[in-house]
C-alpha cells in the first residue's frame, strides 16, 4: 500500500524507516500539505498529517477526487480535520496515541514552578539579580488542585499530585469510574474550591471559552490556571483581564487560541501579528510554552507508529483502535 506522509520532522525519520514492517510504501514529505502540492498523493490510498496541514472540506474533496481513502494524523487532537468532509467523500481518519505521562508531567511542573515563582527567579539571574524580593512561594501540600477532565491525562495528573500531599478534585462528566485520589464533584465546586485549575479536555464545540469571565468571576481570587490541553478552552481576553486585577494569581501555558500559525515555527526574522501572545508573555506570573508539553522521545514515535499501523490495518482491512468514528 503506498501512502504519502507531509509535516515529516527529522526526529520522526528513523521510526518511518519502520514502514516497510508494515507493508507499507511511504513517500515522505517535510512541507505541510497545502494545495500548492497535494497533488503529490495521486497513486496514494492512504496520507499521514501532523496538525498544520490543510485539511479542510476542500482539500478533502481534492484527496478523495485524488483516490485517497484514509487519513491518518499524527496528533491526539483531530479538531483540525474537518471529520464531516472526510465522512462525505468516504475518508477514513483515524488519530494518534501517546502514554499520558509526558503531558501530565509537564502540567505538574507548572504548577510547581508558578507556586515558586520560578520565572521570576531565572529571568533575575540572567542579569545577576539574586535577590528574594517577592518571590516567597507557596507548598502544593496545602492547596487543593482542581483538574478538570479525568481521562488518560487527567488521570496521570491526579497520579501524580498524591505525592504533594494535596487535596484533589475532578470532573468528568464521562468518567466510567472514579479516579483513585480525586475527589469529583461538580464544576462550581471545582472553580470555588480550588488554588490551581488543570485543564484536560478535549475542544469541542460545546466547550470552546469553558474558561471565560464567568467562570473566572466563580474562582479563589489568586487562583493559578493551567492548560496543557487546547487554546480555544480558555477565553484570552477574559483571561488578560483577569490577570490584569489579580484575580487570577497566574497562568501556565502550552497552548493559546492565538497560536495558530506561530506554534513550532521560528519567527525571530519576522513580524508577528500575535498580540495576545506579547503581552501574556511579558506578565511575570505568566509561564508560556510552545505547546510542546507532548514532547518526548516516547510520545513522537508513538505517534508515528500509530500512523503507519492505523494505516496498515486500513490495507489488510482489519479493524482499527485508533479510528475516529
Amino acid at each position: 500500500m503506498k501512502i504519502a506522509a507531509f509535516e515529516v520532522k527529522d526526529y520522526e525519520l528513523k521510526d518511518f524507516e519502520r514502514a516497510k514492517e508494515y507493508g507499507l510504501e511511504v513517500d515522505l514529505y517535510a512541507e505541510n500539505m497545502c494545495a500548492d502540492n497535494v497533488d503529490r498523493v495521486a497513486g496514494c490510498e492512504g496520507v499521514t498529517t501532523l496538525g498544520f496541514s490543510d485539511l479542510s472540506e476542500p482539500m478533502i474533496k481534492k484527496l478523495s477526487e485524488l483516490g485517497v481513502k484514509y487519513l491518518a494524523t499524527r496528533t491526539v487532537g483531530f479538531n483540525h480535520i474537518d471529520l464531516d468532509a472526510c465522512k462525505k467523500y468516504g475518508i477514513r481518519v483515524s488519530n494518534a496515541y501517546y502514554e499520558p505521562y509526558n503531558v501530565a508531567d509537564f502540567a505538574v511542573m507548572l504548577m510547581l514552578m508558578l507556586l515558586r515563582k520560578a520565572k521570576i527567579s531565572v529571568c533575575r539571574a540572567l542579569v545577576n539579580d539574586f535577590s528574594l524580593d517577592g518571590m516567597c512561594g507557596r507548598e502544593m501540600r496545602n492547596l487543593t488542585v482542581g483538574v478538570i477532565g479525568a481521562g488518560k491525562i487527567g488521570r496521570a495528573v491526579i497520579g501524580n499530585l498524591q505525592g504533594f500531599g494535596c487535596k484533589v478534585l475532578a470532573y468528568d462528566p464521562y468518567a466510567k469510574d472514579h479516579a483513585d485520589g480525586a475527589i469529583f464533584c461538580d464544576l462550581d465546586t471545582i472553580y470555588r474550591e480550588s488554588d490551581i485549575i488543570s485543564l484536560h479536555v478535549p475542544l469541542t464545540p460545546s466547550n470552546h471559552h469553558m474558561i471565560d469571565a464567568e467562570a473566572i468571576s466563580k474562582m479563589k481570587d489568586g487562583v493559578l490556571l493551567i492548560n496543557t490541553a487546547r487554546g480555544g478552552l480558555i477565553d484570552t481576553d477574559a483571561l488578560i483581564a483577569a490577570l490584569e486585577s489579580e484575580k487570577v494569581g497566574g497562568a501556565g501555558l502550552d497552548t493559546i487560541e492565538a497560536e495558530d500559525g506561530v506554534a513550532h515555527i521560528d519567527l525571530r526574522a519576522r513580524i508577528v501579528n500575535k498580540r495576545d501572545i506579547f503581552y501574556l508573555k511579558q506578565f511575570p506570573n505568566v509561564i508560556f510554552t510552545s505547546h510542546y508539553a507532548f514532547f518526548t522521545e516516547e510520545a513522537t514515535s508513538a505517534m508515528v507508529e500509530c500512523g503507519l499501523k492505523s494505516l496498515a490495518l486500513f490495507g489488510e482491512g482489519k479493524i482499527n483502535p485508533f479510528e475516529i468514528k
